[in-house]
Parts: structure tokens; sequence; C-alpha cells
């Protein structure tokens, strides 16, 4: 049973590619649509902000909660799957998954570095020390700000427009993730490079 363990630990923690990820997210928004349910992560927080009796404070927060608790799951789901992606399924060096070198020499040429270990690939910006310079603050305080914000605006996050709202033939989904892209597409090459160039 061991030795079994063991080969299935290993099957699942080899680089999987990447249309089996397609094939998983088309099986589970069937059975989303099925039921006549709609995938979004940043819903959840107004699920939670109501659970916490925040509709006594504003008409947004007040619906029915409770009907959303599959959704909360999900988030729970994908927290502790995290979790134990990165504690128990890591690959033989360590790392969860792989930066590809050309996005590290991309990377590297504006000026960011990276630390080598047994920890994934992420840039030493991104740590608590680089949050109280002003880079820093624009980057990690001000980038997330625009998400929560962008994601509440548009009515839903690159989760639920990218994935469950096309998926519904959605027209606004649509329109945002074309927002989507534009606005990744202008950080990428014009904020970005300002930023750090």
């Amino acid at each position: 049973m061991l030795e079994f363990l063991i080969q299935l630990k290993d099957f699942i923690s080899q680089p999987w590619p990447w249309w089996v990820a397609g094939m998983m997210i088309a099986f589970i928004l069937f059975i989303l649509l099925f039921f006549g349910k709609e995938f979004g992560i940043s819903a959840n927080f107004r699920v939670m902000c109501a659970a916490e009796g925040a509709g006594e404070y504003s008409d947004f927060f007040k619906f029915d909660w409770q009907s959303q608790g599959w959704n909360l799951m999900v988030v729970l789901g994908a927290m502790f799957g995290g979790y134990i992606s990165a504690h128990y399924l890591s690959s033989a060096d360590g790392n969860v998954a792989h930066i590809s070198s050309e996005t590290v020499e991309s990377l590297k040429g504006l000026g960011l570095t990276y630390s080598e270990g047994e920890v994934p690939l992420v840039p030493e910006f991104y740590s608590w020390s680089s949050l109280f310079t002003l880079r820093g603050l624009i980057i990690i305080a001000g980038g997330g700000f625009l998400i929560g914000f962008g994601a509440r605006y548009a009515g839903g996050c690159t989760s639920g427009h990218a994935i469950s709202g096309l998926s519904a033939l959605q027209i606004s989904s649509l329109i945002a993730v074309i927002g989507f892209f534009i606005g990744g597409l202008l950080m990428t090459y014009l904020i970005f490079p300002f930023l750090f160039g």
C-alpha cells in the first residue's frame, strides 16, 4: 500500500501538459452549468462580508449568502490544495512550479533579482522589506487594491468572467476579458518597464 501511495504521489507530482488543466476546467464548468451555478473567486469576498453581517450597513451585502456556500468551499479547496501541493507534492528539486528561463532573464533585465534555493523562483521584490519602498507600495499595495476594486467594479474576476462567463456566452464577460488583456498588455509593456527600467 505504501509503495502504491509513493507511486501515486510521483504520478501526481510530475509536470502535466497544459491541456490536462483545460480538460479539467471544462469538466468542472460542465457540472456547474448543469446545476445552474456560476464560478468566481472574487464573489466570495461579498459572501464573507454578508456572512459577517455587512448587510446591516450596505444593501450590496443584503442577499442570501448561504446559497453561495458551495463557492466558499471552492476557495477553501484552492487554499488547502495549494498547501498540500507545496508541502507534499512538490517536485524533486523542491519547486512547485518552474518559471521559464526566458521569463527569468526578461525580469532580470528589468532589474529584478532572484534568490536561489529550494523555494520556487520568485523575485526578491515580493518581500516585506520591498513593501516599504515607493515601487513596492505602488506594485504590491496599489496593484492589490486595483485588482480588488476592478474585480468588484467589473462584476467578477478573471476566473468568473474568463472561465465561467465566457462558457455561458455572456457578452459582458467577453468585454471584461478584453479589458483584462488590454490592462495586462499595458502593464507588461508600458507600466512595468517604466517602474523597473
